[in-house]
């Protein structure tokens, strides 16, 4: 530490420990008092353990219902597995979560398929920065403005006086497939992916005007984790994973404080609990059972009737339905519709 260091060892251990002890009532804390809009899901590298790469911190961040963001849930996991990102999921669950309106990933397969299951009621928003990387990538650098240009054009709404929904999602698949149809040609690769999971780049669009270009990628985690790195930059790499993990949380809970979080219209609140009622409590068609008519014989009802009193005739209106007759137990029972009696 030397002795112009500002604190002690001593008082670093305690601060260390104080933020070990935050993190671990954090990581356990019940999470069904938390409502979200959105929920970004990545993973960020960190090297954690001795003579091992850098391995993923599986985070979830979370945008709630008053557009403040929320830090959800890390954990250290040894690859990006299917099963490392459900177990990380099913977690957030098991605890109390309710499922988002929209969920916002990359488009690993592994983490597309433990979300399926998981929160397969919330759409799901592919980033359009990974998408636009996974596109570029593949361009020559002779063309690589023109198309990193023109696929930014064809999400960019805000000269369309289109309101979100159907036919505002519609618009931008129709600017997708005339961009692909572009460029396909001269880079089949670079257009494969995009055409290959097309829906999931405009989920974000339903949702209010305001809030698409903040929910259409994912980068609001990497950003996070990104001034955790910078820290920890000097030492390379972490003790251990407790202080990795320990860390990625008390740096980014503590700069989010003084985030402003989503500003929205009058208009928005509206339309996210429309979506929020379409998608997660559906109006649910009520069935109703009718009872089985009774059964009853003509043979033993006539036997009922005074001597002389003659049988009540059914007066068939014209251009009426006639009565029918129903087949029961014991015979057959003269059933009129109600507009058929006098």
């Amino acid at each position: 530490m030397g002795p112009d260091a500002a604190l002690s060892k001593s008082t670093l251990s305690s601060i260390c420990q104080a933020v070990r002890t935050e993190y671990d009532a954090w990581r356990e804390r019940d999470l069904s008092g938390v409502t979200l809009d959105c929920l970004f899901i990545d993973a960020s590298p960190f090297r954690m353990h001795p003579n091992a790469p850098a391995e993923p911190v599986l985070a979830a961040w979370g945008i709630d219902t008053g557009g403040r963001p929320v830090l959800i849930g890390l954990e250290a996991a040894g690859s990006q597995s299917h099963d490392a990102w459900a177990g990380f999921l099913q977690g957030l669950l098991d605890r109390g979560l309710t499922p988002p309106l929209l969920v916002i990933s990359d488009g690993g397969s592994a983490l597309i398929s433990a979300c399926e299951p998981v929160l397969g009621r919330s759409p799901r928003q592919r980033c359009l920065i990974h998408q636009c990387r996974n596109v570029t990538s593949k361009a020559s650098r002779h063309d690589l403005e023109q198309v990193k240009k023109e696929f930014w054009e064809n999400f960019d709404t805000s000269e369309l006086s289109i309101p979100p929904g159907q036919r505002l999602v519609e618009t931008v698949q129709r600017r997708t497939d005339a961009f692909a149809a572009k460029w396909e040609k001269i880079y089949p690769a670079a257009l494969k992916p995009l055409l290959a999971d097309r829906s999931p780049l405009t989920a974000s669009l339903r949702f209010p005007a305001e809030h698409h270009k903040r929910i259409r990628h994912s980068s609001f985690i990497q950003r996070t984790s990104g001034k955790t790195r910078r820290r920890v930059k000097a030492i390379g790499r972490f003790p251990g994973e407790t202080s990795c993990v320990s860390l990625a949380f008390a740096v980014p809970s503590r700069t989010a404080t003084g985030w402003h979080g989503f500003t929205t219209t009058p208009t928005g609140p509206r339309q996210l609990e429309r979506i929020r009622r379409d998608l997660l409590h559906p109006t649910e068609t009520e069935v109703i059972h009718l009872a089985p008519p009774a059964r009853v014989s003509l043979t033993k009802a006539a036997s009922h009737q005074p001597h002389g009193t003659p049988r009540r005739a059914f007066y068939t209106a014209p251009r009426t339905r006639p009565a029918r007759c129903v087949r029961a137990g014991h015979g057959y029972r003269s059933t009129p519709w109600p507009w058929c009696q006098r």
